[in-house]
């Protein structure tokens, strides 16, 4: 019995930028497939400098080539602030597995607390740097912003694709409450340990993301079928993928797929692998509910309503404790 061939969608996103309200409804059709179907898709002309991405992969390396110490120094605190370097083995994508054999760097906004709006119940923002490094933050921040927009318009194609006004996932992501997050995997210098791999299985918490990867290949997506398919990096294009609470506000409609970053079996284990993801998450206290428009009468919604800062972290701190 042969196996069906599950690809991850790769789609032209300028139609949808550029485009007339036709050509929107029928590149949201092809999000709303993807999303429905696996949970991924590649997105071509998503606009965002590649020359902007280059650079920040420059400056990503740059900083996770500096000192342990320097680095521990920036260490990530508690699940509340979520910001700062995470060292290797820190984090347990999979809590019943080793740590994940990779390091990183989160950043959220940069905000004053006068600037927030009073309803918002994020904790206040306090990014940390390393010291004398001005380009590395000014590169992280652009970035962060360019990814605000690309993200904000996806957004739009969510709500067009699910049948809700277009500014529907906008508006209840205004407070940027997102993270920015640079991933080192470094070379492996010696056995891992049972079951350890560079990223456990896991599936994102959040609306969605967007994942940007060099060419070492390791990052590997769960089918429908439960087969897990690689999800290589391909030239001029992002991937894409639906989180927790997009699932649980689409009544499994859109799907959060399980994902991970397997240790390679050939000489790129001796290879540092970066990647940069993006987590879209809305305002904390957005109550996450089922949509009218994804429940029926023999589809009744799957989970109770919760606001998405309780349900972020919750997962958070489940990750690291």
């Amino acid at each position: 019995m042969s196996k069906t061939l599950v690809e991850i969608p790769i789609i032209d996103f300028v139609p949808f930028i550029k485009g007339d309200a036709g050509s929107q409804r029928s590149i949201a059709q092809q999000v709303y497939q993807a999303c429905h179907e696996i949970g991924f898709m590649y997105l071509r002309n998503y606009g965002i400098s590649p020359t902007l991405i280059d650079k920040l992969f420059i400056q990503s390396k740059q900083f996770f080539d500096l000192a342990l110490e320097v680095k521990n120094q920036l260490a990530w605190s508690d699940e509340f602030s979520d910001q700062g370097y995470v060292g290797v083995e820190r984090e347990h994508l999979d809590p019943d597995k080793p740590g994940d054999l990779k390091e990183a760097f989160n950043v959220r906004k940069e905000v004053d607390f006068d600037e927030r709006s009073t309803e918002d119940r994020s904790p206040l923002i306090l990014n940390r740097w390393p010291p004398g490094q001005d380009d590395f933050r000014e590169t992280v921040l652009e970035f962060y912003q360019a990814c605000v927009q690309a993200a904000d318009t996806i957004c739009q194609a969510f709500a067009i694709a699910l049948h809700l006004p277009k500014s529907f996932f906008s508006e209840r992501h205004t407070d940027q409450n997102h993270t920015l997050r640079l991933l080192h995997y470094p070379p492996l210098e010696q056995l891992p340990k049972p079951g350890q791999v560079r990223a456990g299985e896991h599936s994102d918490y959040g609306s969605f993301a967007l994942l940007f990867q060099d060419e070492v290949a390791g990052l590997e997506v769960c089918t429908a079928q439960g087969q897990w398919i690689a999800a290589p990096c391909i030239p001029d294009t992002i991937l894409v993928n639906t989180g927790d609470l997009m699932q649980r506000w689409t009544n499994h409609i859109f799907c959060s797929t399980k994902h991970r970053v397997m240790i390679p079996s050939d000489e790129q284990v001796k290879r540092s692998r970066y990647s940069v993801a993006f987590f879209c998450d809305p305002n904390y206290n957005t109550e996450i509910a089922c949509l009218e428009s994804c429940k029926e009468p023999n589809r009744p919604p799957l989970y109770p309503p919760i606001t998405a800062g309780d349900y972020l972290l919750s997962r958070i701190y489940a990750t690291f404790y």
